[in-house]
């Protein structure tokens, strides 16, 4: 079953083109990763999937909410405990999988801690655990272990592993192994915009972007 379909897709930042004709397919239990030297448009790919940028053209395809997506913020409330954090997106996204999150990352010492007063690498830990609770197919996912030790990222592959075993599947951009030896790699570099390629189309509006 198709989680994702992307046709054409090309993308801009900053007014100028960064990649252009990209095309690919996840199913599901797939994941994908996405590599290329930095500034190539990796983030604002991601970006433009998860629909905080509209492309440039081309097409994206998915079932009606399916993605959550995870960035360099956590996207945390500090004066929240990590277990109130996790539950208002339990709430947000019509799950209940707050127990299974918090086990996943390692996080069951800390429910009653404000997020605020955790460690970078305690953050990124709740910051991840948000997508397990999300109920979402599809994990857009943009350098996702930044902050974490070798054992948090160990963590974050095996909650990944389980996400593509339930049959979810995983768009990533990392320099990390996470020890998924069937994920497929998609290397953007062929796909650079021409120097000098505006973005162009009438109606397109990168001002949210």
């Amino acid at each position: 079953m198709s989680v994702l379909r992307v046709t054409g897709l090309t993308v801009a930042r900053g007014g100028m083109r960064a990649v252009e004709g990209v095309n690919f397919a996840l199913s599901a239990g797939e994941a994908l990763i996405l590599r290329g030297p930095n500034g190539i448009g990796k983030t604002t790919l991601l970006r433009t999937v998860a629909g905080l940028q509209p492309p440039v053209e081309g097409t994206i395809e998915m079932p009606p909410d399916a993605v959550a997506y995870a960035a360099h913020s956590d996207g945390l409330k500090s004066m929240l405990t990590v277990h109130e954090n996790l539950s208002f997106w339990a709430r947000t996204f019509g799950s209940g999988y707050t127990d299974d999150a918090v086990a996943a990352m390692n996080l069951s010492g800390l429910t009653d801690r404000p997020a605020g007063s955790l460690s970078a690498g305690q953050k990124r830990r709740l910051g991840l655990a948000r997508l397990i609770v999300t109920g979402r197919p599809l994990w857009v996912l943009d350098e996702p272990t930044v902050s974490l030790d070798a054992d948090s990222v160990a963590l974050f592959a095996n909650a990944v592993r389980r996400h593509l075993g339930q049959g979810g599947a995983a768009l990533m951009a990392t320099h990390i192994d996470l020890g998924l030896p069937d994920a497929r790699v998609l290397d953007l570099g062929p796909f650079r915009a021409r120097p000098g390629r505006t973005a162009a189309p009438a109606g397109f509006n990168e001002a949210f972007a």
